[in-house]
């Protein structure tokens, strides 16, 4: 068991109130007693599916390729930090009909929404694993890990910049959104759409709004021929967003050993003074 700042048992399960939070948002929350954050968890999770849901029709799954298709497919999908929302599209839409249809104007605006809504979760998932372990004797340390982590997802470095880190968090802007750029100039704006590329868009989404806004700017170009070097650049913007995946979790870890006392920096003080002796 890891010690808290004021040394009191945890007041939940960890394990237990992710899961809860991962299954149905809020849940967690409730489970730990914290009311008014599981309302926001719900109303803001769910509301961003349903939202994309609607707007969609519920079809994204359709732009998986047919050979790709399986029971447990779009695990891979972001939308899969909303494991509820996740399952019901799968059962109310799945794949679809199984012949080719026009889609919805706005399937591509519908379809970053509900991923979004698993990216949202995935915040309130950390705050559920950590308010199970110090509950309401959280230290006032600024930003909580929580928006940290979502600061991190929507611009890479942001997250480390307001954890004071902020050499960190320019080298992780400039390395990663320019990964980012080089593949889409390499795939030609190929990479751009959920519907050609559908995991290496999801692995792309991960790098949060330079992504998002790359793909609305460019209005998604058509393809008009081969492109030589596509499989390269849609590697290299797909590893731009799951690189900074371990941003986050950076973000993270940083944010959770301030909140439980453990002071980051100064443990590296004290390592390379022993270090040093």
């Amino acid at each position: 068991m890891h010690a808290t700042p004021n040394h009191k048992a945890p007041v939940g399960n960890p394990t237990v109130a992710t899961l809860l939070t991962w299954f149905l948002p809020g849940a967690g929350h409730l489970y730990l007693g914290r009311f008014r954050t599981a309302l926001l968890a719900f109303l803001l999770v769910e509301g961003t599916f349903a939202l994309g849901f609607l707007l969609s029709d519920g079809r994204a799954w359709e732009f998986l390729h047919p050979e790709l298709r399986g029971t447990f497919a779009t695990l891979l999908a972001p939308e899969a930090g909303n494991l509820g929302g996740w399952f019901l599209q799968k059962e109310l839409r799945g794949f679809g009909p199984g012949f080719p249809r026009l889609y919805p104007d706005l399937i591509h605006l519908g379809s970053m929404l509900t991923a979004l809504s698993g990216v949202i979760n995935i915040c309130f998932m950390t705050r559920a694993h950590l308010d199970a372990r110090i509950g309401s004797e959280r230290p006032e340390l600024g930003v909580s890990p929580a928006v940290s982590v979502g600061l991190a997802w929507a611009v890479p470095g942001l997250g480390h910049f307001v954890q004071g880190r902020r050499l960190r968090g320019a080298i992780i802007f400039g390395m990663l959104v320019g990964l980012f750029l080089l593949g889409s100039f390499l795939a030609e704006g190929s990479n751009l759409s959920r519907e050609r590329h559908f995991y290496y868009w999801a692995g792309q989404f991960f790098l949060g709004l330079p992504a998002i806004a790359t793909e609305v700017l460019s209005g998604r170009p058509p393809v008009t021929g081969e492109i030589p070097n596509m499989d390269v650049g849609l590697l290299f913007a797909s590893m731009a967003g799951l690189l900074n995946v371990l941003a986050m979790l950076d973000v993270y870890a940083w944010s959770e050993d301030k909140v439980l006392g453990n002071d980051p920096v100064e443990a590296r003080r004290r390592k390379r003074e022993e270090t040093a002796s």
